[in-house]
């Protein structure tokens, strides 16, 4: 075996998955993940494991594959996350443990993210239980929104034997792991396990919950009996560019095509949620969310663009994402920006005026800043029109939260055990960063624990 060559692994053919909403990737058999994980050297001071965000212990759960011990496997990674079927699908690992591994400076890096993947997936499908709890110790904790940052500081508190509830606003618990991620790239399979496992360490979830609207923040402290609030409701609020006729009929942010698809099913038959998916459908942005919107518009039929004011080069989506949506026919308009939607007498988008752009010098993220080209605009002849650039919290939890500060963005403020302004309440995630990764929420999820078990034992020492 080539140790600096990456053992790999099955997908979907492009021509068949493009047609369907089935995982594009298949995952590795046991003897695959065997093989992957003997190529670890077992580094003395792995360099992956500090560059994980969540400090999963890399070389200790890779060994057990090597060895055949997948049982083991899964239990050292449920010591340190609530989500590895998630993570190993959706983490980007290129840019994190992967990135700093010691065989990626000569070939291949380990495929961290997909032993991640093979071992929690085992586990699942062999039934296997893992994480353990202290005893309860009958202290209330109120967990607003069950996405990543929610399920992370949920689990975290009930292993500790902390009476957790959570209170999500949607009618399925999972936040934008089940809202925003399409089927074919995380299957609600997963999550629902990873949500069962949460119930087993004796968390408790409501769904159809509004904080601010169903109850306040104030009203869990004051009289609901809870010591202490984390706020984790995400950051689902969709921004517009602010051109003419984004207003029409066929235009859509991300955020509400996504969850029609995802989480209500419009790709179903049988399903009765409406939405209209013209023939061309323009996706504007260059994101995850980006390319996730545009591969799910291709596999309900549609001729798919991506429109980007930047080159390739510069796509902040993952390169797995853009080499897969490319194999898939959707094709990238680069180098173009939007200026107005133009649309029919009835009010319909029949398409979008756009301008080519060129790169100049670098801004204050690093990438080069786009600017127009002089007499380049032209008719890009769509019919629907997805717009995919960036989300913002709801100011809902903000506005009916005395005491509790925000940013200019709206964004709640805390430090980094999440503390926030109000006293017993802590925030994380993209309700505080504004739209992150799930492995950058489940961090400030894992933080904000910690933040709230001492804030809970300094309060009995008072």
């Amino acid at each position: 075996m080539d140790r600096f060559t990456r053992v790999p692994i099955s997908e979907q053919d492009p021509k068949i998955r493009a047609t369907n909403f089935k995982e594009v990737c298949l995952g590795y058999t046991e003897e695959e993940a065997m093989a992957e994980a003997k190529r670890c050297l077992q580094c003395k001071k792995p360099q992956c494991r500090g560059n994980c965000p969540v400090s999963i212990n890399i070389p200790g759960f890779i060994k057990e594959i090597a060895e055949g011990n997948f049982v083991k496997a899964a239990q050292v990674l449920a010591e340190y996350t609530a989500l590895p079927a998630v993570c190993g699908r959706v983490c980007p690992q290129e840019l994190q443990c992967e990135k700093t591994c010691i065989l990626g400076k000569k070939g291949d890096p380990i495929a961290i993210g997909k032993l991640e993947r093979f071992a929690a997936d085992w586990a699942r499908e062999h039934g296997v239980e893992v994480g353990t709890t202290k005893e309860r110790n009958g202290i209330k904790v109120a967990v607003v929104g069950a996405g990543p940052a929610g399920i992370t500081c949920a689990g975290d508190l009930a292993k500790e034997g902390y009476d957790v509830t959570v209170f999500e606003a949607l009618h399925e618990p999972g936040g934008v792991l089940v809202y925003g991620i399409p089927e074919f790239r995380l299957p609600d399979a997963v999550v629902q396990h990873e949500v069962e496992n949460l119930k087993k360490l004796g968390v408790k979830i409501e769904t159809d919950v509004i904080i601010g609207r169903t109850i306040t923040i104030d009203e869990l402290l004051e009289e609901e009996g809870f010591e202490a609030v984390f706020l984790g409701s995400g950051a689902g609020l969709p921004k517009f560019m602010g051109i003419p006729g984004e207003n029409l009929n066929g235009v859509f942010s991300a955020n509400e095509f996504l969850t029609r698809n995802n989480l209500m099913k419009a790709f179903k038959e049988e399903y009765d949620t409406p939405i209209k998916v013209g023939e061309k459908v323009a996706v504007v942005g260059g994101g995850n969310v980006a390319m996730d919107a545009a591969r799910t518009a291709l596999r309900l039929g549609a001729e798919v663009y991506i429109v980007y004011r930047r080159s390739e080069e510069e796509l902040p989506a993952r390169k797995e994402e853009v080499h897969h949506a490319k194999e898939e026919g959707v094709r990238l308009e680069l180098l173009t920006n939007p200026v107005e939607i133009i649309g029919d007498e009835k009010g319909w988008v029949t398409g979008m005026k756009c301008i080519r752009m060129e790169l100049g010098e670098p801004d204050e993220s690093g990438r080069r800043r786009p600017k127009p080209v002089p007499d380049s605009e032209f008719l890009l002849q769509v019919d629907t029109v997805i717009m995919s650039l960036g989300t913002s919290p709801n100011p809902l939890l903000s506005s009916t939260t005395e005491g509790l500060e925000v940013d200019k963005w709206k964004c709640i403020v805390a430090d980094e055990k999440g503390q926030t302004s109000k006293e017993g309440v802590f925030a994380g995630g993209d309700a505080v960063t504004g739209a992150a990764t799930v492995i950058l929420a489940m961090e400030a999820g894992k933080k904000a624990a910690k933040g709230i078990y001492e804030y809970i034992q300094s309060k009995k020492q008072k």
